[in-house]
């Protein structure tokens, strides 16, 4: 840690103060002034919006680079790179109209360009239009983009997947510090709730050069809301209703801006009745209700930018067994999780003359609670009140993230980074799954960009990383079974790299080619696993001799993209040197089928191709359509488990500009078309093919200065029954949600 805070003391000791000011004007291509474009500063959380005269104003900008955006619905996202020293600055931006998205700024990736900039491809999803597919939960949301799956357990409990790889493979970032919530457990869901989350970006494939150890599958990096722009004061409520769960979401939110001072809160509220299935029944326990509360303060010097911000997430979730007693209630009966989540986050920029420093502190503290049944007296009368957790882990996690940007070399840009964790798990319950364990990570890594004009870019880096890992003993009596824990003492390290290339083979033609190597240590239930799980009805045998995961993957991308017509084709090729993997050994145990952890070396292949058309002149129409797909094996030609299905969507949308008090009007049918799956693991059984269609509208209403975001959507329209190869209710034959109505309404302020 003392070399931490002597890159910070050398920064601060070159410390100037800056006044520099951005101004100027903002019109279309006819030079008529544009009122409401989004002007924002993403590295210094600070923003503006153009009045009726196209006119905006930023104050307080520090000297050295700075990217500000401008964006506006219908045209092209123009990004200015600006070099500041003590001046004002006066800017006239012509925007272009665009018939497809706006162009974002991608904070996953360390130089933190728009994705039309960006050497790697990166997935972008605005909550906004998660929001219009009426999902229950974040999770659900999510599989609407190509190459992102969930494993689900009812509507409750949902694991990212991507590209055919989740749980420690995949990593969750949310408010920038990594999400750390006991992910290796196949019903341990991602742990979020939607609601004060600005956007999501998704890293397909391995990100260990900047996130270190479980990247190596790829990453979801949840944006958090933004703070309001300089001298606003906004207050939204936002009410969302579920036919199929009798669910109710519902989140009131505020945030006000001054000259140096941020601050916003919201407060969430979530219940979830059973779902229900296409022939009337619901699927017993699998209701959930959560709270959320999220605050964040953020406060600009000319210099200096901190943020700090805390998340507290308590969910209850329904275990189901089956489809039993039928009920409407939203309070979980046994067995059920009880989980709370603590995230804390600070974030700090240092804005040199012509550098920066970035210094982050994380704090995530998750409390899982699992209760399984009933206590009883000697006479068998069950007693009323809540019985005691039989499995109670505490999970701590402590991270730091300290990144170096050098000065820009003509056209260099270098960064480089240290990166640590440390991580204590403890048992304060009967059951034990994994032991008492600290984990203590660090990563030294150094990443360049080389833009030498605007269509060619290469970036590349490599990275270093060490993990020790302890466990304690633990004796566990089982009846007349005793199982044991054995110590442990385990020491892993890994070197990664990167290198990537982006150039413009023609003039609407985008390539990218990305080539990288991840690694992944074993997790805790991997190595020490002695016991029944019965979160998954089985028990789970570890092996302390497994190796870290170790792949390379390559990855190519091509775009097509003009005024009326987009082509996407995205592939992939991902070798993983020691698979980990868990299989049933065919003997039994408490009643249960015992599994074990094995390795193997195993590739997974495919990618994601789709079409975006725009036919002139009828502007409110797009047509759309996707095709992803994942095949994954092992050596020996068997395949692996939870590999998606291949699926192809088509989607038919129109949008409306509307008038001043009617706008933003859409509406959507989209058919998702699932293909069967075949190509199991040994252990798996086939799923068959299915189709659903969903169908979405709404549009908005403006109040002088308020809003009212009307949206309703219709999923599984004709109420197919169907099972998701992913669903973890396929071995009991149980359907997933059949039709649900959906009708949301947020009212802005």
């Amino acid at each position: 840690m003392k070399y931490l805070f002597f890159i910070l003391c050398v920064g601060i000791s070159t410390y100037t103060l800056a006044q520099n000011t951005i101004s100027g004007t903002v019109t279309d291509q006819n030079n008529t002034p544009l009122l409401g474009v989004q002007i924002y500063i993403e590295q210094l959380h600070i923003g503006t919006t153009t009045d009726e005269n196209g006119s905006f104003d930023l104050s307080k900008i520090p000297n050295g680079t700075n990217y500000i955006i401008f964006s506006f619905i219908g045209f092209e996202t123009i990004t200015k790179t600006l070099q500041l020293s003590d001046e004002n600055k006066i800017l006239d931006i012509q925007l272009t109209e665009s018939i497809f998205h706006m162009d974002e700024v991608i904070v996953s990736t360390p130089f933190q360009k728009i994705q039309s900039e960006n050497v790697m491809k990166v997935e972008y999803k605005s909550m906004k239009s998660l929001e219009k597919i009426g999902a229950p939960t974040l999770i659900q949301g999510l599989v609407s983009i190509p190459g992102v799956s969930e494993i689900s357990t009812g509507t409750g409990i949902g694991k990212p997947v991507i590209r055919g790889l989740s749980g420690n493979r995949v990593l969750v970032y949310a408010q920038g510090v990594r999400l750390e919530n006991q992910q290796f457990g196949d019903e341990h869901g991602l742990g979020l709730n939607e609601a004060g989350i600005e956007s999501v970006e998704v890293i397909k494939g391995p990100a260990s050069l900047l996130y270190g150890s479980d990247a190596l599958g790829g990453v979801l990096y949840f944006n958090p809301e933004r703070f309001a722009n300089n001298n606003e004061t906004n207050t939204n409520f936002s009410q969302s209703f579920f036919s199929n769960t009798l669910g109710s979401n519902s989140s009131l939110g505020f945030k006000t801006s001054k000259r140096n001072v941020k601050f916003l809160v919201r407060g969430s509220y979530n219940m979830h009745s059973d779902y229900k299935i296409p022939d009337g029944d619901r699927v017993t326990n699998t209701r959930f209700n959560e709270k959320d509360f999220k605050t964040g303060l953020g406060y600009n010097l000319d210099n200096f930018v901190t943020e700090l911000r805390y998340n507290f997430t308590s969910s209850k979730i329904g275990i189901t067994e089956g489809i039993d007693n039928q009920t409407s209630q939203k309070e979980p009966d046994l067995p059920y999780q009880n989980i709370d989540n603590h995230i804390l986050s600070l974030h700090n920029h240092f804005f040199l003359n012509n550098s920066k420093i970035d210094f982050n502190l994380g704090y995530v503290y998750n409390h899982r609670k699992e209760f399984e049944e009933e206590s009883h007296d000697q006479v068998g009368e069950v007693h009323e009140e809540k019985p005691d957790a039989s499995l109670n882990l505490k999970l701590k996690t402590f991270t730091y993230d300290v990144k170096y940007h050098f000065p820009k070399v003509n056209k260099l840009e270098t960064i480089l980074g240290v990166q640590g964790l440390h991580q204590t798990n403890k048992n304060f319950g009967e059951e034990i799954l994994i032991p008492d364990a600290t984990t203590n990570d660090f990563g030294v890594f150094t990443t360049a960009l080389w833009n030498w004009n605007e269509n060619n870019g290469i970036q590349g880096g490599f990275r270093f990383d060490y993990r020790d890992l302890q466990t304690e003993e633990h004796i566990v009596f089982h009846g007349t079974e005793e199982h044991i824990f054995q110590a442990l003492d385990q020491k892993y390290h890994n070197f990664t790299a990167s290198l990537g290339y982006k150039t413009a083979l023609l003039k609407h033609i985008t390539t990218r080619l990305n080539l990288a190597t991840g690694y992944r240590a074993p997790n805790l239930a991997e190595l020490t696993s002695n016991g029944a799980h019965h979160g998954t009805n089985r028990f789970e045998i570890g092996n302390p001799d497994l190796k870290s995961e170790q792949n390379f993957q390559t990855d190519l991308s091509l775009e097509f993209r003009s005024q009326h017509f987009e082509v996407f084709a995205n592939g992939f090729y991902n070798k993983i040197n020691n698979y980990i993997f868990i299989q049933p050994t065919g003997e039994f145990e408490e009643d249960l089928q015992i599994f074990e952890y094995v390795q193997s070396d195993a590739n997974l292949y495919g990618g994601e191709f789709g079409i975006h058309f725009h036919p002139h002149p009828l502007d409110w129409l797009h047509l759309e359509s996707t095709f992803e797909t994942v095949i994954g094996e092992k050596n020996n030609g068997e395949y692996l488990p939870l590999i998606p299905a291949n699926k192809w969507s088509n989607t038919i949308r129109t949008e409306f500009d509307g008038t001043k008090k009617i706008n933003d009007l859409y509406a959507s049918l989209k058919l998702e078309s699932f293909f069967a799956q075949e190509k199991i693991s040994q252990f798996e059984t086939t799923t068959n093919g299915y189709n659903l269609l969903n169908f979405s509208t709404g549009g908005t209403l403006d109040f002088n200065k308020s809003s009212l975001q009307i949206n309703f959507s219709v999923n599984n329209v004709f109420d197919t029954t169907y099972i998701s190869h992913l669903s973890a209710l396929k071995v009991d034959d149980i359907p997933n949600n059949g039709i649900n109505f959906v009708l949301g309404l947020k009212f802005s302020i």
